[in-house]
């Protein structure tokens, strides 16, 4: 009986760790979905900005205000931008892959551990 209770109780734990892998999965995803979002507003912002002539007056909005910049090193900011957000993109989606497969490692054990107290439990029965 100690090792029926013993599996469920290691089958209740692995479930647990699961549901926090599932959880820290959707967080990451969630940033990932927004990285996606400002990488293709930042993209066509830089497309907007290689049509300007190189006299052209380039604001950006700060607060309520519109300050002037200057067009190369606008250009240059949303540049330096999409970079540090493909980088960003980059580390989450190491971080993704290595969720997926603690999630499978912990798939594989709660499975093992549904049939250990199967057997456990058929044993039960049968004394």
């Amino acid at each position: 009986m100690a090792s029926l209770e013993n599996t469920q109780k290691k089958l209740s734990d692995e479930i647990s760790a699961y549901s926090a892998l599932q959880k820290d999965y959707q967080k990451n995803l969630a940033a990932r979905e927004q990285l996606d979002s400002q990488l293709n507003e930042n993209i066509i912002v830089q497309e907007e900005l290689e049509l300007l002539p190189e006299d052209a007056n380039v604001f950006k909005l700060t607060g309520p205000a519109l300050i002037k910049h200057d067009l190369h090193d606008a250009k240059e900011n949303v540049g330096n931008r999409i970079k540090y957000i493909k980088d960003e993109i980059k580390k989450i989606d190491v971080l993704l892959k290595d969720l997926e497969k603690k999630q499978a490692t912990r798939r594989d054990s709660i499975n093992k551990l549904q049939q250990q107290l199967q057997q456990a439990q058929v044993k039960a029965a049968v004394n």
